[in-house]
């Protein structure tokens, strides 16, 4: 029995990456999964095998996030489909960075619709059916520019500083129908995406940190897995910052 035995978690932006790493870990925990991309394409089709292969069921749904409409749609699917929803993991994100004075609105309007509206949109389809089990776990991914800020990323800040504002208010607001709400602030994890950056650029990064190295998909997973099960029952409104104390 692992410790999501049982359990249902719809995971956004999760064929890659970070969320990937989500998906897998729960699934290997023995939750059934559903996992949204903007569309499904080969590697999420892998994705989904990869997941299959625990034994549990999955879905693989083509959904923009940002969109209020098709959020509400994957959350009715995924109910009907598999029963329930246990846990939700608002992990949908881009960044279009630049420099304010150069930055166009349309910049801004994309950032905050798929990383912070994205997360208001499946939160606000999900909370009645957590309301109606009496239990619900919801994850904010956010980044530790969302706590401390960041020059050339106001945008992306911003969405990440609105998405622990969220879950402390469904915190608050939810508690007392046993439906937690946490941020996870991600630092400098090793992806595609920062893969693409500079052997030397890399190195300042791992030399600024106290672990000295970057952080990856799997350290943001096994948080997550954390605070998805009953080892984090008491645990509401809060940030866990994993950046190997990049930022303390």
């Amino acid at each position: 029995m692992g410790l999501l035995s049982g359990k249902v978690a719809l995971i956004t932006g999760a064929a890659r990456g970070i969320g990937k790493a989500i998906a897998l870990k729960y699934a290997s925990e023995g939750a059934d999964i559903a996992f949204t991309d903007l569309v499904i394409d080969e590697n999420a089709e892998n994705t989904k095998k990869e997941l299959e292969a625990f034994g549990v069921r999955v879905m693989a749904i083509a959904s923009n996030a940002a969109s209020f409409e098709e959020a509400h749609q994957t959350v009715e699917s995924v109910k009907e489909t598999l029963g329930r929803i246990d846990i939700l993991v608002n992990n949908a994100g881009i960044t279009k960075d630049g420099l304010m004075m150069r930055m166009s609105e349309a910049q801004w309007d994309a950032v905050i619709n798929v990383n912070l509206k994205s997360a208001f949109n499946f939160t606000h389809a999900v909370v009645p059916v957590m309301m109606r089990q009496r239990s619900g776990s919801i994850i904010n991914m956010s980044s530790v520019v969302g706590v401390h800020g960041n020059a050339g990323q106001a945008n992306y800040s911003a969405s990440k500083a609105g998405m622990i504002g969220l879950a402390k208010s469904i915190a608050a607001e939810l508690g007392s129908r046993g439906i937690r709400a946490n941020a996870v602030a991600p630092g400098f994890i090793i992806t595609d995406m920062t893969n693409k950056l500079p052997e030397e650029v890399k190195k300042q990064w791992a030399d600024a940190i106290p672990l000295k190295r970057g952080g990856t998909p799997e350290d943001i997973a096994n948080v997550c897995l954390f605070l998805g099960s009953e080892l984090s029952s008491y645990v509401t409104g809060q940030v866990i910052s994993v950046c190997g104390g990049m930022k303390m």
